[in-house]
């Protein structure tokens, strides 16, 4: 059996993308730039702030500092004040945090969200549950899929990656967990579909949250 499952965040354990969409727009309005829909945000998100905001402003814009500065500070103000919005745990989230506590099994979370971000969504929206890390993009680390992070994780924690099960809801966790050399499934319920998931590598997903304990035991 494992003895820990890492989570992704953004769509894996959180459906934040609301919350994401509405913070960068007021950035992009601000600079003149059309605003995206929530469903845009879905393949704008993954790969951290800057590649979502890139993909929002388009290349041209993003590469005009004075308006990448405007959009990036205005997102960062606006999540900051925002993040909790809408922002909630997915159906079965928290009961298989809970089943995974009862099995002994440690728990952490790594995101490509900035590193200042995650520990308040992480503490408010799983108050009830300990993560033994919860890490956000590093500067001292590769952001995924980079799996230098999730090394770092483990060996910090004590852990060999014989021992991690990894989970998230994109391209960038399938090749997280590949070039980390670690199993993993896929999140059919994040922000991406599973076709995606399967082209990438994944060798298995999963509908729900609690499906996971079928591989994790």
């Amino acid at each position: 059996m494992y003895k820990i499952v890492v989570f992704d965040l953004d769509g894996t354990l959180v459906n934040s993308i609301t919350d994401l969409a509405q913070s960068v727009n007021k950035g992009l309005v601000k600079c003149g730039l059309p605003a995206h829909s929530v469903e845009e945000y879905r393949y704008f998100v993954g790969n951290g702030r800057e590649v979502m905001l890139k993909k929002a402003m388009g290349e041209e814009n993003y590469n005009d500092a004075n308006k990448a500065d405007i959009v990036r500070s205005t997102f960062d103000t606006e999540y900051a004040a925002h993040s909790l919005d809408n922002t909630k745990p997915y159906e079965g989230c928290l009961e298989l945090l809970s089943e995974l506590d009862k099995m002994g099994i440690k728990t952490a979370v790594l995101s490509n969200k900035p590193d200042e971000f995650v520990s308040r969504l992480v503490c408010t929206l799983f108050p009830n549950h300990k993560f033994d890390a919860a890490w956000g993009q590093k500067k001292e680390y590769k952001r995924k899929p980079s799996g230098e992070g999730l090394c770092a994780m483990l060996e910090k924690l004590g852990l060999e990656k014989k021992d991690c099960f990894y989970v998230g809801d994109s391209d960038v966790d399938v090749f997280t967990a590949l070039d980390a050399g670690v199993d993993m499934c896929g999140a059919e319920w994040g922000f991406r579909d599973k076709e995606e998931l399967i082209k990438a590598g994944a060798k298995i997903t999963c509908k729900t949250p609690l499906e996971l304990l079928n591989f994790i035991k």
